[in-house]
């Protein structure tokens, strides 16, 4: 999960002092009281989980302290034990283990400062695989046709109820305006064209959800799931040529949807000013040496289940030029330093600061075009990733 957990304690304690008031208030935090963060979601993949605890920061502060140093263990109630170490920020179980059903999970961390921290027992919510992962060309409620990418699950027993969801998606670039042919600068007034890489031709860019999706069924009446988790534009660029989406579906208990509901009406509040009360922040997590010391957050236990899919952009839209982002428009420069025509200076500075790339000349007349239309690497990797499926 992107959300700032250690933002949001600080805007609830504000919340109280600016209620009310119209005159505009600074947001610089004028009174400050120090608090661990805890975001620790553990699944039923074998694997080697992870906990994240960090320190509640000022609204001025860009950076994120980890609180380091600490002890930090989860316990079953089979007598099991599983150490977590720090690494590069982040606390990782030294042994890879699964959270199982019928077990009931306890976090317990002690910081550096003797301070001891304990959640709730907690036990695994019933496993809900996704059936399916469809996309379809649509229209949107603004009027938008595009890609509608659902998500699909049933649980005949109604007992998941309680959903999160995470995405992450990843496309294929290829500049449209590549040239086997680059420019170089060889002198202050001297340039020469050389055989371009195949390598700034095609690129990968993979980005993850950033937003808290949740979603409940029991207003449904069956524990059926079909989840619109992403609508893309037919003219987004990210769909121009092949995409990919793998989608995670976590089911959480009751209290952890609700603390994950607040936090989601927290982080999309206009303001701080707004009259919408998103609730009370209620985690599972308390200080147990001292009950005066505030903790934010929640330690969950899920099942995940999640599904890839591939699609390209002429299996939806079969005959229409692939989109892109920028209209590549040729820029014309005259590589020549006296006269009113000439643009030779900014024709070098341009290939220097990779600013553009080469098209085509005519003796001095060159024709060149924003980097991003020519060398795919100037804003993403031409890494293959591992999973890709051409």
């Amino acid at each position: 999960m992107n959300i700032s957990y250690n933002k949001i304690l600080l805007i609830i304690m504000i919340c109280f002092f600016v209620n009310g008031c119209t005159e505009t208030y600074p947001l610089l935090t004028n009174t400050y009281e120090e608090a661990i963060v805890v975001e620790a979601t553990l699944t039923n993949e074998l694997k080697n989980q992870q906990i994240k605890i960090t320190k509640t920061s000022r609204f001025e502060d860009k950076n994120i302290q980890v609180e380091k140093n600490a002890e930090v263990i989860v316990k079953d109630n089979q007598n099991n034990s599983y150490l977590f170490q720090e690494n590069s920020g982040v606390y990782v179980s030294q042994t890879a283990f699964q959270i199982l059903p019928d077990r009931q999970y306890t976090l317990e961390i002690k910081t550096k400062d003797g301070k001891v921290y304990q959640s709730s027992p907690e036990v695994l919510p019933t496993v809900s695989p996704i059936q399916s992962i469809v996309p379809s060309v649509t229209t949107n409620k603004d009027n938008q046709t595009g890609v509608q990418i659902n998500v699909n699950s049933y649980d005949p027993n109604r007992t998941s109820k309680y959903y999160r969801f995470e995405y992450e998606e990843s496309y294929k670039i290829i500049a449209p305006r590549w040239s086997l042919s680059k420019l170089e600068v060889t002198g202050p007034q001297s340039v020469q064209l050389v055989p371009n890489s195949s390598n700034t031709r095609t690129c990968y860019a993979v980005k993850n959800s950033t937003d808290i999706i949740l979603l409940n069924t029991n207003d449904l009446g069956e524990d059926r799931v079909n989840y619109p988790i992403r609508f893309i534009e037919e003219d987004n660029y990210i769909i121009g040529h092949r995409y990919s989406i793998l989608v995670r579906q976590y089911v959480e208990n009751l209290a952890a949807y609700n603390f994950h509901k607040t936090m989601r009406d927290i982080a999309s509040s206009a303001s701080i000013l707004s009259p919408k009360q998103p609730g009370v922040l209620s985690g599972n997590i308390k200080c147990i040496s001292d009950s005066n010391t505030k903790v934010i957050g929640f330690f969950e236990v899920s099942s995940v289940s999640e599904q890839r899919i591939f699609f390209n952009y002429t299996d939806l839209f079969p005959g229409r030029p692939s989109p892109y982002f920028n209209t590549c428009d040729d820029i014309p420069f005259r590589f020549c330093f006296a006269g009113e025509d000439c643009s030779g200076e900014s024709m070098i500075y341009n290939i220097e600061q990779n600013l553009m790339t080469y098209s085509s000349n005519a003796g001095i007349n060159y024709i060149l075009v924003d980097a991003v239309c020519g060398d795919c690497t100037s804003f993403s990797s031409n890494v293959k990733p591992s999973f890709w499926i051409d």
